[in-house]
C-alpha cells in the first residue's frame, strides 16, 4: 500500500471513528468512560512521543542538540498558541479551560448568560478544524518517514480526539445545536485531518529535510496535550483507588504504543 493511501485511509477513519465513538459516549452520559479515555489517551501521547517520533526524529537529523531544541521550541510555540486560544474565548468574568471529564475541550461561558446564541459552539469548531489540520500534516510526516511511525503516531492521535470530541459534543449541545447538528460539525471538522495529511504528503515530496523536524514538533505536541491538558485534569481525583487506576491505564496506553511499535516493526 503505498504511503498516500496510508494517509488518506488513516485520516478517515481516525477522524470518523474518533467522533462517532466521542458521539457515542456523550450520548449515553458515560463519564466514566471518558475519564478513563483520558488517562489511556495520555499513556498513548507519551508512548508516541518518546518511544516513536522522538527518536525517529533523532534519527533522522543527526544532531540531537537541533532536534532537543526544536522539541522544546514546539512545546513554547503551542503553549502561546492555547494562549492565544484562551484570551479569545476567556472574555467574560467565568472561563473554565480544560475540563478533566472532557479532555481537550475549552469551555467559555459567558458570565451573564449561558446561553450565547451559538457563539462558544462555532468557535470551537473553528479551533478544532485547524488542529485537525495540523493533526494531518503530523500523520503525513510520520508516515513519510516510517510508516510504522505513521500507525502509531495515528493510534496515538486517535486516542486523545476521543474525549477532546466529547468535550466539543457537549459544548455544541450546550451552546444551542441539535444533537444531529452537533454530530455532523464534528464530522465536517474531522475531514480537515485529510486535508492537512494531503496538502503535507504533497509539499513534503520536495521538503524532505522538514520532516525530521515535523517529527520534533509532533513529539512536542503530544508531551505538551498529555502534560499541560490532560494530567492536570488527574489530579483532581486524588483518591488511592482513582490513582490506581489512572496508573494503570497511562500505563496500557504507554504498552499499547509500544506493542503496535513492535508488531508492526517485525512485519515491516
Amino acid at each position: 500500500m503505498s504511503i498516500l493511501t496510508w494517509i488518506i485511509l488513516t485520516s478517515l477513519f481516525g477522524g470518523t471513528l474518533s467522533v462517532l465513538f466521542a458521539a457515542a459516549l456523550t450520548l449515553n452520559t458515560r463519564a466514566s468512560w471518558v475519564q478513563m479515555l483520558v488517562s489511556y489517551a495520555i499513556g498513548a501521547l507519551l508512548g508516541a512521543a518518546f518511544l516513536n517520533a522522538l527518536p525517529e526524529a533523532l534519527e533522522l537529523s543527526k544532531d540531537p542538540a537541533r532536534m532537543t531544541a526544536t522539541v522544546l521550541f514546539g512545546i513554547l510555540l503551542f503553549f502561546i498558541l492555547e494562549k492565544l486560544v484562551l484570551w479569545r474565548h476567556c472574555h467574560a468574568e467565568e472561563c473554565e479551560a480544560h475540563d478533566p471529564l472532557q479532555g481537550t475541550a475549552l469551555v467559555a461561558a459567558p458570565a451573564q448568560d449561558q446561553h450565547d446564541h451559538g457563539r462558544s459552539g462555532m468557535m470551537i469548531m473553528l479551533g478544532d478544524t485547524f488542529h485537525n489540520f495540523v493533526d494531518g500534516i503530523l500523520i503525513a510526516a510520520a508516515f513519510m518517514a516510517d510508516v510504522q511511525l505513521g500507525i502509531v503516531t495515528s493510534i496515538a492521535i486517535i486516542a486523545h480526539e476521543i474525549p477532546q470530541e466529547a468535550g466539543d459534543f457537549l459544548i455544541l449541545l450546550n451552546s444551542g445545536y441539535t444533537r444531529r447538528q452537533a454530530l455532523l460539525f464534528n464530522l465536517f471538522s474531522s475531514f480537515a485531518t485529510l486535508l492537512g495529511g494531503m496538502a503535507a504528503y504533497f509539499m513534503l515530496q520536495d521538503m524532505n529535510h522538514l520532516i525530521p523536524s515535523l517529527l520534533g514538533l509532533a513529539a512536542a505536541s503530544m508531551i505538551y496535550v498529555a502534560m499541560s491538558d490532560l494530567i492536570p485534569g488527574l489530579h483532581k481525583r486524588p483518591e488511592i483507588d482513582a490513582t490506581i487506576q489512572q496508573v494503570a491505564l497511562i500505563t496500557l496506553g504507554i504498552s499499547s504504543i509500544w506493542l503496535a511499535g513492535t508488531l508492526f516493526a517485525h512485519h515491516a
